[in-house]
Parts: C-alpha cells; structure tokens; sequence
C-alpha cells in the first residue's frame, strides 16, 4: 500500500540540546517548510499550533476546520492534514516525539489528554480573547527558552508544555463535553481498543472480537468507548476504516475496487455502499475531489 509522506521531526531541526523538540513562530516556520506541509503528509511528532491571525482551512484526516484567530490544533502522529491560507496567518507553532515525553514524564502516559486519547477525537480548539493572550505567553515562553538555551531551560521547556496540556484539557473537556480522566483503567482499555483495530481492522470488523480480546463484555466496551470519545464499538472500528479507504483514495493511485479488497470487503459494490452511507458521497466521486 503506497503511503502519503510521513515527515521525521529531524527535518524541523530548529534548536540546539534537545533533537525531539521543535518550537518556532508560525511566520518563520512557513517560511522555510511551506512548500513541505501545503500538500497532505503525516508526521511522526505530536504537533500543537495556535493561530492568532489571518484565515483559511485545515484539514485534519478529512474533516475540515476554519483557521482564524484562536484556533488551536493539536494533531496526533500519524494522522493525514494540511492547511490552504486564505490570507497571511500569523502565529506559533511547536512539536515534539513521543520518546520527548516520555524522557520528561516518566510517570505519565501523553495519551492521557483528551485530545490524543484518539484520532478520532476533534483536533481544535477555538479559545476566546483571553485565552489567546494566556496562551501566546506560554508559546512566547517556549521559544524564548529554546533560542536563549539558559540554565535548565531543557526543564522549563518541557513543563511549560505539559502546562499548556493541562489548561488545553480543561478546556477541551468543557467544550467537548467528554469525561474528565478519572477512570485510569477505562482510558487504558481504551488505548488498548485502539491499538487492536489499528492492528486488526482489516480482518476484524465486529466489535465482540474485540471485547473477547480485551476480557470485557460488550456492553462494557461500548460504554468505555463512548465516554471516552462519544462513539460505539462499531462506529469507531468503522471510522477507521472510512479513514484508510480516504487515505487510499486521495493517494489517486487505487481504484474503488482496489480500496475495497485492500480493506477486506469481498463485495467492491457493497464497500461502496458503506463508504457512501458513511461519507454522503461515493468513493469515485470523494477520490475526483483529490485529482
């Protein structure tokens, strides 16, 4: 299977003492990497970027969102985007490797965070004026530490962005209306759910091959699955096959029918029924937006 672009972050590489960790104005990122993230790629970091002005959309995994001021994203590795300006946008971006993390918070899992529970949970935020301010402080702080390097900036860095993930879960949890992280054992189910579909999804579509897996019931499953992200069982292995199928068919390079057998359907006309019942229009007709 022929994959979109999977960029490393050592192509970022904008800082010294810390080779996991990029951090930049928005502005002078664009400048020097425009042409490499204006096409739709992956990547293998976690990425957070807040925009302070200027419009346009980004799109994240094939749901489109508005860039305007105080639009925060927040995008898992692995997850397919890119933006399209409308006009010049100004503000911060930064990024970092799971290994980053898991260095500085040994004791901490960053998938804890509503936003990278799944990549099937909303990739933004909008924050409003105050927000913005409290926020662009913490972005100004970042890169502060990071150009100047002083005595335990390395430090400073790393909680500076833990605290910017607390107070974005905060606000996440409130806007989205999801469970506040109380139930340690449910979020570890669910990770371990996600990593069974991504895993198994081309040969295991129903639920209860997963709840066998997992030693809960069903019920318990889908209960878990939808406090966590609002969806059942069933439409989260579906979402993730939806999601390949898109990625496979914006590549230009397969056909519905290889799409379909490529993802287990013995039946391309039935697979196409499914994708049309999920997306509102047919495979043919999402893949010619992307010619």
């Amino acid at each position: 299977m022929n994959k979109l672009p999977i960029l490393n972050i050592d192509q970022f590489q904008n800082n010294k003492g810390e080779e996991e960790l990029y951090a930049n104005i928005l502005s002078d990122h664009l400048i020097v990497h425009d042409a490499t993230i204006s096409a739709p790629h992956k990547h293998d970091f976690y990425l957070t970027v807040l925009f302070t002005q200027g419009s346009g959309v980004h799109e994240v995994d094939f749901n489109s969102y508005p860039i305007k001021k105080g639009a925060l994203f927040l995008i898992n590795p692995g997850q397919t985007h890119y933006w399209n300006f409308f006009e010049k946008v100004e503000g911060y971006i930064f990024f970092h490797s799971k290994e980053y993390y898991d260095f500085h918070f040994p004791n901490k899992s960053i998938n804890k965070y509503p936003f990278y529970y799944s990549v099937f949970n909303p990739s933004v935020l909008f924050l409003d004026h105050n927000q913005v301010l409290n926020y662009i402080l913490v972005f100004k702080d970042i890169i502060k530490e990071k150009d100047s390097w002083d005595t335990m900036a390395v430090q400073k860095i790393a909680l500076l962005i833990d605290l910017l993930y607390i107070n974005t879960t905060r606000i996440y949890l409130e806007n989205e209306g999801f469970e506040s992280v109380t139930n340690e054992k449910r979020v570890v189910t669910f990770n371990k759910l996600e990593g069974l579909v991504e895993s198994n999804y081309l040969i295991e579509k129903k639920p209860e091959y997963y709840a066998v897996q997992l030693n809960v019931s069903i019920k318990h499953l889908n209960k878990i699955v939808k406090n966590t992200i609002g969806k059942t069982t069933s439409e989260f292995i579906q979402e993730r096959i939806i999601l390949e199928a898109k990625r496979m068919l914006a590549n230009g390079k397969y056909t519905s029918q290889d799409v379909a057998f490529e993802l287990g359907f013995d039946d391309p006309s039935y697979f196409s029924r499914f994708f049309k019942k999920k997306c509102n229009v047919s495979p043919i007709e999402f893949a010619n937006i992307y010619e």
